[in-house]
């Protein structure tokens, strides 16, 4: 208190300059959330597409993801032009997804996926990474909180997305679906329009050098990908798992993923708030030791009501890991944040391409084994941040 005045916190402040880029963050997660689950429908059924250009389609779409991401996060620590990043990138979504909405051509579509929509992509890693910046720039040390906050919000959006697409393509078609992705894009760029600024540099701010990614970072990146890999892998089987394996009915994947997605949303904020008190890296391992976990013991069930109740291991897991990834990464690269953030959200695409040919192997093996391959991969990556936290404590002598 000053002169009967009340001074805010540094921290405080800086969360609610936030608040804007977390509607936006969330309209943009609505925008995928809604499309996402529905491109391959879409391909089939209004394009008519056939299985080898659906599948092309799916795999060219992420790789020119990354290969934008990683340009423009580069670009991004070089110059102080996060915010007209965002505003392009919001832009190029909504132009995406109105000329989606009209043109049947699968050229015309893939030509506009490796190029306009690819752009649209850097809106995640950007807004991470302004987030960062925002925080740094206030003198708040709650980077890690507010960026699990944003991706708690992504999962809300992914829990409501769904159902609502669903009703949409029943109501209108994906013309309406499209539509409604343009607007949500739309109302993204207005808030970065009007109520986010560009966050200069600081006076002694040094332009970080071009030279090749660390090896730490580099192999944190690879650990992340194997166990993004086993939860794309558990996700595309859990339907298959609970319907042949565990003879449930199909419904009941629904139920135990929408379990898994709810639980997630409050142990983001705890996690976040776990990240102000404990270092990331620590909090990043024991959630791997649990993913690890989760995936031998849904391997061992024989009750779909037992893989339910393991969706809490799940959730801790996705929360430590893809909750605070991001901001592990970004203390890796400090003065880097947009390349950080690309470099930590390139990993779920990788993860996709993993997690295909180990659905279809489990397919001739048993559906059992695709947990038993997401459990080793989990394993795999724990192992690798072990490795890097204890050479981190012990260096090799020069």
């Amino acid at each position: 208190m000053v002169s009967g005045i009340s001074v805010e916190a540094p921290g405080k402040i800086a969360t609610r300059a936030l608040v804007p880029l977390g509607v936006m963050f969330f309209f943009v997660g609505l925008s995928t959330a809604v499309v996402g689950p529905f491109v391959s429908l879409f391909l089939s059924s209004e394009v008519h597409a056939g299985p080898a250009q659906v599948a092309a389609f799916l795999v060219a779409g992420p790789v020119a993801g990354m290969v934008s991401n990683t340009m423009l996060g580069k670009l991004s620590d070089r110059r102080p032009i996060r915010r007209r990043l965002l505003l392009t990138a919001a832009l190029a979504g909504c132009t995406g997804s109105l000329v989606i909405a009209f043109v049947r051509d699968y050229w015309v579509l893939l030509a506009l996926t490796i190029t306009v929509t690819a752009i649209s992509g850097a809106l995640f890693p950007q807004s991470f990474a302004y987030a960062r910046e925002v925080l740094e720039q206030r003198g708040s040390a709650r980077a890690a909180m507010a960026i699990s906050t944003l991706r708690m919000l992504f999962s809300i959006a992914w829990v409501a997305g769904p159902p609502v697409a669903a009703l949409l393509v029943q109501a209108g078609g994906f013309r309406v679906l499209y539509l409604t992705a343009a607007t949500m894009y739309a109302v993204a760029a207005v808030v970065v329009l009007l109520r986010l600024e560009e966050v200069p540099r600081p006076a002694h701010h040094e332009r970080p050098p071009a030279g090749r990614v660390r090896v730490p970072v580099l192999l944190t990146v690879a650990a992340f990908a194997l166990m993004q890999g086993a939860g794309v892998l558990g996700v595309q089987a859990m339907s298959l798992y609970l319907s042949h394996v565990l003879h449930a009915q199909v419904r009941d994947a629904g139920l135990v993923l929408g379990l898994c997605a709810a639980l997630e949303i409050p142990l983001m904020l705890g996690f976040g708030a776990l990240s102000t008190r404990y270092p990331l890296g620590r909090l990043i391992i024991l959630g791997s030791a649990i993913g690890a976990l989760y995936y031998a013991l849904v391997s061992l069930a024989v009750h779909s009501w037992q893989v339910a109740v393991l969706q809490l291991l799940n959730a801790c897991f996705i929360a430590a890991v893809q909750g605070l990834g991001i901001s592990y990464v970004q203390e890796l690269l400090p003065g880097e944040p947009g390349r950080a953030a690309t470099l930590a959200g390139n990993a779920f695409p990788i993860a996709g391409m993993m997690a295909g040919p180990l659905l279809g192997l489990s397919a001739h093996l048993g559906y059992r084994y695709a947990y038993v391959a997401g459990a080793v991969l989990c394993a795999l990556g724990l192992l690798l941040l072990v490795t890097m936290a204890r050479r981190h404590q012990h260096p090799a002598p020069a």
